[in-house]
Parts: C-alpha cells; sequence; structure tokens
C-alpha cells in the first residue's frame, strides 16, 4: 500500500509535516488551525474546518468520510463557542465523526483550536 500526500496549494505549513496522508482507504489529516481567520475561537473553528474541508476534497472526500475528530483548545471555556461552529459544520452528516475535545495549551502560533480528522474513503 502507497502513501499519498495531501495538500492544498498555498497552505501554510506550522512545521515539518505534510497536511494529509492518504494511505488505501485511509486519510489522516494533521491538526488544523487559521489564526488568520481571526482572533476568535469560532473565526478561528470556521477557518480550522474550511481547510479540512479543502484537504477532504483534494483527497476525494466529504467530512462525511470523517471518522474520528479531534478537538484541542487553548482554553476549555471556548468549548460552547467553537461547539457551536462544529454543530452547525456537522448538522447534515449523516453519521456524525465519534469526537474528542480538550484543552491542550500553547497551541502553534498562538492558535485557540486546532482540529485533526481521521476519514475513510468508502471509494477504494
Amino acid at each position: 500500500m502507497q502513501k499519498k500526500a495531501i495538500s492544498v496549494a498555498g497552505s501554510k505549513l506550522y512545521g515539518p509535516y505534510t497536511p494529509g496522508v492518504k494511505a488505501g482507504s485511509m486519510i489522516w489529516l494533521s491538526g488544523q488551525i487559521d489564526v488568520e481567520a481571526g482572533d476568535d475561537i469560532k473565526s478561528q473553528t470556521s477557518g480550522a474546518l474550511a481547510k479540512i474541508d479543502a484537504l477532504l476534497e483534494a483527497a476525494g472526500v466529504t467530512k462525511e468520510a470523517i471518522c474520528y475528530a479531534q478537538v484541542l483548545l487553548d482554553d476549555i471555556n471556548d468549548f460552547a463557542a467553537m461547539n457551536e461552529v462544529y454543530g452547525a459544520w456537522v448538522e447534515n452528516v449523516v453519521i456524525k465523526p465519534a469526537r474528542a475535545a480538550f484543552e491542550a495549551g500553547a497551541l502553534p502560533a498562538g492558535a485557540k483550536v486546532e482540529i485533526v480528522v481521521q476519514a475513510i474513503d468508502s471509494s477504494e
């Protein structure tokens, strides 16, 4: 089984990693942040989810393929605001991903939220 890199042209990287990797039907996306989206949790959550959408599209799937999401928050008190944006994002997903969310201070680039997802391409 060969690994394939998943990326979107022009995306900013914050370290030595690949934005996404696909091996067979499995898709792993690196944690996505978007500090350029704004200084508040809702803007950064929307930006991170937009990056996830773009990477999933580059992998040939949609958010329907996500099986697991991990949400890292700089401040757990931002959970409700993040959850509002995330909930709207998955509102029409038939089987919503399993998810964990927790506080993990000192996220890259001073981000308020980082979101990691794993998906399966059922067409493989």
